[in-house]
């Protein structure tokens, strides 16, 4: 079943063979077995794309809802032990995962050895419960969930521009300045507001110098001159020491948003997941 759901979940052969650190042929013997179990096809696959037929949706829902009940009975069994253990599946941005939480996580590894830990870091919204994370890491305002969620630290941004690009092009001294500026856009915060963030009537969508869906992309184009940059602090915080950025408008600059650690209830008993978390308050609460 974990097999079939992965494969379904997962799109293709090869990756669930990743994910599952087997070959694609056990993949595919895996869901053939099943296949003949049941008398009845449950994916129908091409040279392009596969899909479930009416039967293995059905079975699929099935399955999920068993794995569920599955990871439920298995926690209840973990958090008999005192000792942390089985695998952790962590969500979080690609710009937070990289700078911050990477070392908070060797370092969690290192005091927790009986845990293996799967960090996916990504800048698109995840699903928690249909993906089967065990934790995300969530910055902003939080939509109403039935998920548990603990405060870790503040998000800050900073808007900057390389000394040499402010020379040539002047300093903005408003918001409706930078309709005059090369500005550079990330396109994952369009739903956000993106520059919409220091004032709401400001629209740069059309007049963007570069635009990407990575935040240190965007970090070398400001320090090359390349344009004005709104982006996490954090990652600007060494370039701004240096000298290579310059911090502009901060007067205008978006307000502090949280950072949460976000978890399923049914997965709170976890001996794995309440140490992760309870390691990366007080690792943030040392920093602030």
């Amino acid at each position: 079943m974990q097999v079939f759901v992965t494969a379904v979940e997962s799109g293709s052969f090869t990756v669930s063979a990743s994910l599952l650190k087997m070959t694609p042929s056990m993949v595919s013997k895996h869901i053939s077995a099943l296949e003949k179990r049941l008398g009845t096809p449950l994916l129908q696959r091409t040279t392009r794309r596969q899909h479930l037929t009416e039967a293995g949706q059905t079975y699929y829902q099935q399955c999920k809802q068993i794995m569920a009940q599955l990871a439920a009975a298995e926690a209840g069994v973990e958090a008999m032990s005192s000792q942390p253990q089985g695998l952790l599946r962590v969500s979080a941005s690609v710009w937070f995962g990289s700078l911050t939480l990477a070392p908070l996580v060797c370092d969690y590894l290192h005091a927790y050895p009986e845990v293996n830990l799967q960090l996916s870091l990504t800048d698109r919204y995840v699903d928690i419960v249909d993906e089967g994370y065990d934790v995300a890491i969530r910055i902003g305002k939080l939509a109403d969930s039935s998920l548990i969620a603990r405060k870790l630290s503040m998000f800050e941004v900073a808007i900057c521009a390389a000394p040499a690009y402010l020379q040539q092009h002047g300093v903005p001294q408003t918001p409706e300045d930078l309709l005059q500026h090369q500005c550079l856009g990330f396109s994952n915060w369009h739903s956000q507001g993106g520059w919409k963030q220091v004032s709401p009537d400001l629209n740069l969508a059309a007049a963007l110098r570069f635009e990407s869906d990575n935040s240190q992309a965007l970090r070398v184009a400001a320090v090359k001159g390349l344009g004005i940059i709104l982006t996490p602090r954090a990652l600007l915080k060494a370039d701004i020491e240096a000298g290579r950025l310059t911090e502009l408008l901060p007067a205008y600059t978006p307000p502090a948003r949280p950072i949460h650690a976000v978890y399923p209830r049914n997965r709170q008993s976890q001996a794995k997941l309440t140490t992760f978390v309870d390691h990366l308050i007080a690792a943030f609460s040392v920093t602030a």
